[in-house]
């Protein structure tokens, strides 16, 4: 299986930290958030990994190259301007190939072991579009984005507590882009289309992640990860 991390964000709550730094370059533990997204990844046995960049991308491909000093082959789709999740994930189809992909965001941080996603994704078992790993929901977020029940994701407009929030970690079926065109749109609208029922069914699966995890999107979630981290 390949992976892809998204790293194209303007990272504008992030700022001034971002003024001159894309947001998956900025260190924690002494390392960038990318790099150890790329350790995680090389760790559950995935070596072919293709990063999007926009903002000041140039610095991602500078420090990780090739991806050879990490024990993996790294490709990049450049981007003149963000182009949304959606977007960004489509132009680097052609170097994603026809199966199920591993699709990380850049800026969050998630204690798990990727393997059991790459182990345990069977798309034809259930005829998934798209699995998601959900978390509970975080206090910038306490409505959370879906619901899962049974192991398959739907919308639910009622606010309940089995309403849980999108991690940042999934893994895609690149049909879920059939019908798009290049150009700027967000994933989410694939997603919940996908979750409407096709016989009955939601083409969407997904799982609860308990541990650890954290949306690194300001100042303040990137020192209480270094707190956290400093801890561990």
């Amino acid at each position: 299986m390949k992976a892809m991390i998204l790293a194209a964000g303007l990272g504008t709550r992030m700022r001034p930290l971002t003024n001159h730094t894309p947001k998956p370059m900025l260190k924690v533990a002494g390392k960038p958030l990318i790099e150890h997204q790329v350790n995680r990844l090389v760790a559950a046995g995935i070596h072919n990994i293709v990063i999007n960049h926009a903002y000041l991308g140039e610095q991602i491909e500078a420090y990780l190259g090739d991806g050879s000093e990490f024990d993996c082959r790294i490709q990049y789709s450049a981007e003149p301007e963000p182009l949304e999740t959606g977007g960004g994930i489509f132009k680097a189809l052609p170097l994603l190939g026809d199966a199920p992909f591993l699709l990380v965001n850049g800026d969050i941080w998630l204690d798990m072991d990727y393997q059991s996603l790459v182990s345990g994704f069977l798309p034809e078992q259930v005829n998934s579009l798209a699995h998601l790993v959900l978390v509970n929901n975080p206090d910038h977020n306490p409505n959370g984005d879906f619901h899962l029940h049974q192991g398959l994701v739907t919308i639910k407009e009622t606010e309940a507590v089995d309403r849980y929030t999108f991690s940042g970690v999934s893994v895609l079926h690149p049909k879920i882009f059939e019908g798009c065109a290049a150009g700027v749109f967000k994933l989410a609208p694939l997603l919940k289309a996908a979750m409407e029922p096709k016989e009955g069914v939601s083409q969407v699966t997904g799982q609860l992640f308990q541990g650890y995890w954290l949306d690194v999107g300001t100042p303040e979630r990137l020192a209480a990860l270094e707190n956290h981290l400093s801890q561990s």
